[in-house]
Protein backbone atom coordinates (compact mmCIF):
# COMPACT_ATOMS: atom_id res chain seq x y z
CA UNK A 1 0.00 0.00 0.00
CA UNK A 2 1.51 3.40 -0.95
CA UNK A 3 2.33 5.58 2.05
CA UNK A 4 -0.29 8.14 1.04
CA UNK A 5 -2.98 5.51 1.56
CA UNK A 6 -1.86 4.02 4.89
CA UNK A 7 -4.64 5.84 6.73
CA UNK A 8 -7.09 3.55 4.90
CA UNK A 9 -5.87 0.73 7.16
CA UNK A 10 -7.99 2.40 9.84
CA UNK A 11 -10.74 4.05 7.78
CA UNK A 12 -11.92 0.78 6.22
CA UNK A 13 -12.53 -1.03 9.55
CA UNK A 14 -14.25 2.04 11.03
CA UNK A 15 -16.50 2.26 7.98
CA UNK A 16 -17.32 -1.46 7.99
CA UNK A 17 -18.16 -1.32 11.71
CA UNK A 18 -20.30 1.80 11.32
CA UNK A 19 -18.28 3.76 13.87
CA UNK A 20 -18.95 7.49 13.63
CA UNK A 21 -15.77 9.47 13.05
CA UNK A 22 -14.24 12.48 11.37
CA UNK A 23 -10.65 12.62 10.14
CA UNK A 24 -8.68 15.64 11.29
CA UNK A 25 -5.01 16.51 11.63
CA UNK A 26 -2.46 16.13 8.88
CA UNK A 27 -4.50 13.74 6.73
CA UNK A 28 -7.42 16.20 6.57
CA UNK A 29 -4.93 19.03 5.97
CA UNK A 30 -3.53 17.07 3.01
CA UNK A 31 -7.00 16.77 1.48
CA UNK A 32 -7.63 20.50 1.97
CA UNK A 33 -4.07 21.57 1.16
CA UNK A 34 -0.83 20.12 -0.16
CA UNK A 35 0.48 16.55 0.12
CA UNK A 36 3.13 15.85 2.73
CA UNK A 37 4.41 12.89 4.72
CA UNK A 38 2.76 11.98 7.99
CA UNK A 39 3.24 9.23 10.58
CA UNK A 40 -0.35 8.99 11.70
CA UNK A 41 -3.99 9.73 11.10
CA UNK A 42 -6.14 11.61 13.61
CA UNK A 43 -9.72 10.53 14.17
CA UNK A 44 -12.33 12.09 16.38
CA UNK A 45 -14.74 9.28 17.19
CA UNK A 46 -17.99 8.57 19.00
CA UNK A 47 -17.59 5.23 20.78
CA UNK A 48 -20.17 3.47 22.92
CA UNK A 49 -19.78 0.29 24.98
CA UNK A 50 -20.72 -1.96 22.06
CA UNK A 51 -18.13 -0.24 19.85
CA UNK A 52 -15.45 -0.73 22.51
CA UNK A 53 -16.24 -4.46 22.71
CA UNK A 54 -16.04 -4.76 18.89
CA UNK A 55 -12.72 -2.95 18.46
CA UNK A 56 -10.61 -6.14 18.87
CA UNK A 57 -12.68 -7.76 16.12
CA UNK A 58 -12.20 -4.92 13.65
CA UNK A 59 -8.57 -4.34 14.67
CA UNK A 60 -7.38 -7.92 15.38
CA UNK A 61 -4.47 -8.24 17.81
CA UNK A 62 -2.50 -10.25 15.26
CA UNK A 63 -2.39 -7.15 13.04
CA UNK A 64 -2.88 -4.15 15.34
CA UNK A 65 -1.86 -2.89 18.74
CA UNK A 66 -5.00 -1.81 20.60
CA UNK A 67 -5.15 -0.84 24.28
CA UNK A 68 -7.21 -3.06 26.60
CA UNK A 69 -10.97 -2.41 26.55
CA UNK A 70 -10.95 -1.07 30.12
CA UNK A 71 -8.35 1.55 29.18
CA UNK A 72 -10.42 2.65 26.17
CA UNK A 73 -13.58 2.74 28.32
CA UNK A 74 -11.80 4.97 30.86
CA UNK A 75 -10.76 7.34 28.06
CA UNK A 76 -14.30 7.37 26.62
CA UNK A 77 -15.63 8.29 30.09
CA UNK A 78 -13.52 11.46 30.23
CA UNK A 79 -15.43 14.68 29.54
CA UNK A 80 -12.53 16.13 27.56
CA UNK A 81 -9.32 15.04 25.90
CA UNK A 82 -9.90 11.28 25.99
CA UNK A 83 -7.56 9.58 23.54
CA UNK A 84 -5.94 6.28 22.62
CA UNK A 85 -3.81 4.87 19.78
CA UNK A 86 -4.16 1.98 17.37
CA UNK A 87 -0.98 0.86 15.61
CA UNK A 88 -0.70 -1.29 12.50
CA UNK A 89 1.95 -3.92 13.30
CA UNK A 90 3.23 -4.31 9.72
CA UNK A 91 3.78 -0.64 8.92
CA UNK A 92 3.92 1.02 12.39
CA UNK A 93 1.44 3.55 11.01
CA UNK A 94 -0.63 4.90 13.88
CA UNK A 95 -4.16 6.16 14.41
CA UNK A 96 -4.64 8.72 17.16
CA UNK A 97 -8.25 8.33 18.24
CA UNK A 98 -9.56 11.40 20.05
CA UNK A 99 -12.90 10.89 21.72
CA UNK A 100 -15.72 13.36 21.39
CA UNK A 101 -16.42 13.67 25.10
CA UNK A 102 -18.44 16.75 25.90
CA UNK A 103 -16.37 19.07 23.77
CA UNK A 104 -18.71 21.43 21.93
CA UNK A 105 -16.11 21.97 19.20
CA UNK A 106 -16.02 18.23 18.46
CA UNK A 107 -19.83 18.23 18.27
CA UNK A 108 -19.67 21.20 15.86
CA UNK A 109 -17.18 19.28 13.68
CA UNK A 110 -19.58 16.35 13.39
CA UNK A 111 -22.45 18.64 12.41
CA UNK A 112 -20.30 20.22 9.66
CA UNK A 113 -18.37 17.15 8.44
CA UNK A 114 -17.45 16.68 4.79
CA UNK A 115 -17.86 13.32 3.09
CA UNK A 116 -15.71 12.46 0.09
CA UNK A 117 -14.66 9.33 -1.75
CA UNK A 118 -11.02 8.30 -2.05
CA UNK A 119 -9.76 5.08 -3.64
CA UNK A 120 -13.32 3.73 -3.56
CA UNK A 121 -13.70 4.35 0.17
CA UNK A 122 -15.94 6.84 1.94
CA UNK A 123 -13.96 9.33 4.02
CA UNK A 124 -15.51 11.63 6.57
CA UNK A 125 -13.35 14.73 6.98
CA UNK A 126 -13.62 17.29 9.74
CA UNK A 127 -14.49 20.69 8.27
CA UNK A 128 -11.47 22.82 7.34
CA UNK A 129 -12.24 25.38 10.05
CA UNK A 130 -11.98 22.62 12.67
CA UNK A 131 -8.71 21.34 11.23
CA UNK A 132 -7.23 24.84 11.25
CA UNK A 133 -8.29 25.57 14.84
CA UNK A 134 -6.95 22.22 16.09
CA UNK A 135 -3.67 22.83 14.26
CA UNK A 136 -3.43 26.22 15.97
CA UNK A 137 -3.96 24.46 19.30
CA UNK A 138 -1.29 21.87 18.47
CA UNK A 139 1.06 24.70 17.49
CA UNK A 140 0.38 26.44 20.81
CA UNK A 141 1.09 23.21 22.71
CA UNK A 142 4.19 22.06 20.84
CA UNK A 143 5.48 24.89 18.67
CA UNK A 144 5.96 22.81 15.51
CA UNK A 145 5.90 24.96 12.38
CA UNK A 146 4.42 22.06 10.37
CA UNK A 147 1.02 23.06 11.75
CA UNK A 148 1.39 26.62 10.45
CA UNK A 149 2.57 25.31 7.06
CA UNK A 150 -0.49 23.03 6.88
CA UNK A 151 -2.78 25.95 7.69
CA UNK A 152 -1.18 28.20 5.07
CA UNK A 153 -1.51 25.43 2.50
CA UNK A 154 -5.17 24.90 3.35
CA UNK A 155 -5.89 28.63 3.10
CA UNK A 156 -4.12 28.86 -0.27
CA UNK A 157 -5.76 25.81 -1.86
CA UNK A 158 -9.17 25.54 -0.21
CA UNK A 159 -10.01 29.13 0.70
CA UNK A 160 -13.35 28.83 -1.11
CA UNK A 161 -14.35 26.00 1.28
CA UNK A 162 -13.49 27.90 4.46
CA UNK A 163 -16.06 29.98 6.29
CA UNK A 164 -13.82 32.80 7.56
CA UNK A 165 -16.50 34.14 9.92
CA UNK A 166 -16.96 30.74 11.58
CA UNK A 167 -13.18 30.25 11.69
CA UNK A 168 -12.68 33.63 13.34
CA UNK A 169 -15.35 32.87 15.92
CA UNK A 170 -13.68 29.60 16.96
CA UNK A 171 -10.25 31.25 17.03
CA UNK A 172 -11.66 33.89 19.42
CA UNK A 173 -13.54 31.37 21.57
CA UNK A 174 -10.43 29.22 21.97
CA UNK A 175 -8.17 32.26 22.53
CA UNK A 176 -5.90 31.46 19.59
CA UNK A 177 -5.44 34.98 18.22
CA UNK A 178 -1.65 35.07 18.91
CA UNK A 179 -1.16 31.77 17.07
CA UNK A 180 -3.41 32.90 14.19
CA UNK A 181 -1.25 36.01 13.73
CA UNK A 182 1.75 33.74 13.13
CA UNK A 183 -0.07 32.21 10.15
CA UNK A 184 0.11 35.64 8.50
CA UNK A 185 -3.49 35.89 7.36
Amino acid sequence: MPELELFLLFVRPFNRAGIRYVIGGSVAAIFYGEPRLTNDVDFVAFLNEADIRRLPEIFPPTDFYLPPAEVIAAEVARDRRGQFNIIDMDTSFKADVYLTGRDEFNAWAFRHKRQIEFEGEKLVLAPPEYVIVRKLEFFREGGSDKHLRDIRSMLAISSDQINREELGEWIRRRELEPEWKKVGQ
